[in-house]
């Protein structure tokens, strides 16, 4: 299997966890609006998954940019560059007393990240398929010059 077929497999991995990670929150943030759940317990649920998805989000585009994927690189840049200022800022957690003033900006701003991180998934989907197939291609390619038939 070829270092790019991994690549992508792990950036498929990635990818889809920044969206269930995403979703996670929305779904918090939906179920406090609807008084599904109370202030105390989607904030916490919401804080405990923030710092994890900031983590992957930086890896994989630390991940990026040392295969030298720019293009992914510069998609990816930003966002993390906004989640590293908000973390610095310590902006990234959900305030339990304010979090019904702020639902509608929370939920606009998941909203935002998710579609974003589907972009990123058809991207890196489309990818994965390109890889996939030509490594598939080398292969049969290879077999065929090795003299058998």
């Amino acid at each position: 299997m070829s270092w790019e077929l991994i690549l992508w497999l792990l950036s498929f991995a990635f990818t889809i966890a920044l969206i269930a990670a995403n979703l996670y929150q929305i779904i918090c943030l939906s179920d406090l609006e609807f008084d599904y759940i109370n202030p105390y317990d989607s904030s916490s649920r919401i804080n405990g998954i923030v710092v994890k998805e900031f983590l992957v989000q930086g890896a994989l585009c630390v991940l990026y940019l040392l295969t030298w994927h720019w293009f992914m690189f510069l998609i990816s840049a930003p966002v993390t560059y906004y989640h590293l200022k908000l973390y610095m800022e310590r902006k990234h957690l959900v305030d339990v007393t304010e979090i019904f003033s702020l639902l509608n900006g929370e939920k606009k701003y998941r909203y935002v990240k998710l579609g974003f991180y589907l972009f990123l998934f058809c991207v890196v989907i489309f990818r994965l398929v390109r890889v996939a197939v030509l490594a598939v291609l080398a292969e049969d390619d290879d077999f065929l010059d090795s003299g058998i038939f």
